[in-house]
């Protein structure tokens, strides 16, 4: 019986999304042969989890779920196992990037990546804390992981049975398929609403800096209207799949699934950083692995931290520092389209070294754009006013330290793709649990 791993990072209280996450396992177990490894990967305070334990501990029971509520404490004794047994230096380094004093999208996504390998999991199903179900009419919670386990790891020839449309090349159709994914609806991924009320023009100005900075203008105004808005605003209806070459702008890291690919390359482990966990998708469209694009979208709101005044100015921080990791990024990305399929060795694995050199190369990038970037930031808030241009004279304060961190976590995120398979291997081999005492 094949394992599955459907995950929750998460830092912040949530037992209304550990609750639903339950079902989901449970919706799995029942309607798959699979064992299903619900893991949740806890960063709060002992007050949240205690929270969030309650939850876990009224969830039905069932005899192919299994639960797994690990806080930071157990991540680390477990993760420090993995890094010593491997061998790999310098491993003080490593645990750094597994588990960073400050959030990581990405590092908490690869702890996941590293439990699923020691769980004997093939895929990793993510889900995200400030997220909820759609509803059918009759009321009853849509759930992506049917759409995953459908597809995952199958050939894609067989695969194709499984879904509503198929749109991928004949040449292709014997590979296995590495990601399954779906959109949201709601509120846009992204705290920056605001900005789009206040002055659309500023808008489309600071969410262009996504795009490369000599990019034509009609490129950027393309990507500012379809970033970050997911899937707009239709429910859902009715099903709806199609096996491809999965747009990466077409899904989003609260609604996705791997397999196999999650084992060869990590996702980069940067530090107050969204977008940091992004990389994988980008890489399974380039390298011409089989995907699904399915239309079970997940909802996406925004909890109560982030109208503190605290949580602006680290949410604007984060943005800001994915504007500046695109620097990097967009090299990366160029140099995997480029390559395509040679990204893949002889058995379809992807070749993480190749990787690695793309990003070491990005590196050595001059980080003129990057200045530009803030230079266009600090005049984009500061015309807001208010809590923006306080903001601005943070970015201000902070501005060589940003501009330092990008270009290390492009190279930390080389170092780190490296290690990775030993890493995964050793994982494999490594008890989750050091102590006695066995998950329900």
């Amino acid at each position: 019986m094949r394992r599955i791993c459907l995950t929750l990072p998460t830092n912040r209280p949530c037992p209304a999304t550990i609750t639903a996450l339950g079902e989901e396992a449970a919706h799995a177990a029942d309607h798959f042969d699979i064992e299903v490894h619900l893991v949740i990967l806890d960063s709060c305070d002992a007050p949240a989890r205690t929270e969030h334990a309650r939850a876990l501990r009224r969830l039905p029971g069932h005899p192919r779920v299994v639960v797994h509520h690990l806080d930071e404490a157990r991540q680390r004794d477990f993760l420090q196992r993995v890094v010593d047994h491997s061998g790999l230096t310098p491993s003080g380094t490593l645990l750094d990037l597994m588990l960073p004093d400050a959030l990581s999208y990405g590092a908490c996504t690869n702890r996941a990546f590293l439990v699923a390998a020691a769980l004997g999991c093939e895929s990793v199903h993510r889900r995200d804390s400030d997220s909820r179900y759609q509803q059918t009419a009759d009321g009853e919670a849509v759930f992506p992981v049917h759409h995953e386990l459908l597809a995952l790891g199958r050939r894609a020839a067989d695969a194709a049975s499984t879904v509503t449309a198929t749109a991928l090349p004949a040449r292709l159709m014997d590979r296995r398929v590495a990601m399954a994914g779906g959109s949201f609806i709601g509120e846009l991924s992204v705290d920056i609403g605001e900005i789009l009320a206040l002055d659309p023009g500023i808008y489309h100005e600071v969410v262009g800096l996504w795009a490369p900075l000599e990019a034509p203008d009609e490129e950027k105004r393309h990507l500012v209207g379809e970033s970050f808005r997911g899937a707009g605003t239709e429910a859902f209806t009715r099903d709806h799949a199609t096996l491809t070459l999965v747009d990466p702008m077409r899904v989003d890291m609260c609604n996705i699934a791997f397999h196999g690919v999650h084992e060869q390359v990590p996702l980069p482990p940067a530090t107050d950083t969204i977008g940091s966990d992004y990389f994988l998708i980008h890489l399974v469209h380039d390298a011409a692995l089989p995907g699904v694009l399915h239309n079970r979208n997940i909802v996406n709101y925004y909890t109560g931290e982030r109208r503190t005044d605290q949580g602006f100015l680290a949410y604007q921080t984060r943005f800001v520092k994915f504007l500046l990791s695109m620097l990097y990024f967009h090299f990366v990305y160029d140099g995997m389209a480029e390559a395509g399929e040679a990204l893949l060795d002889g058995r379809g694995r992807v070749r993480a070294s190749a990787v690695a050199a793309l990003a070491r190369d990005s590196a050595r990038l001059d980080r003129t754009e990057n200045v530009r970037r803030l230079d266009t930031l600090d005049l984009a808030y500061r015309k807001l006013g208010g809590k923006y241009a306080d903001f601005a004279d943070l970015l201000t304060a902070r501005r060589e330290a940003l501009l330092e961190e990008a270009w290390r976590d492009i190279e930390h995120f080389a170092l780190l793709v490296d290690a990775w398979q030993p890493l995964v291997r050793t994982a494999a081999t490594t008890p989750l649990y050091h102590s006695p005492g066995q998950p329900r």
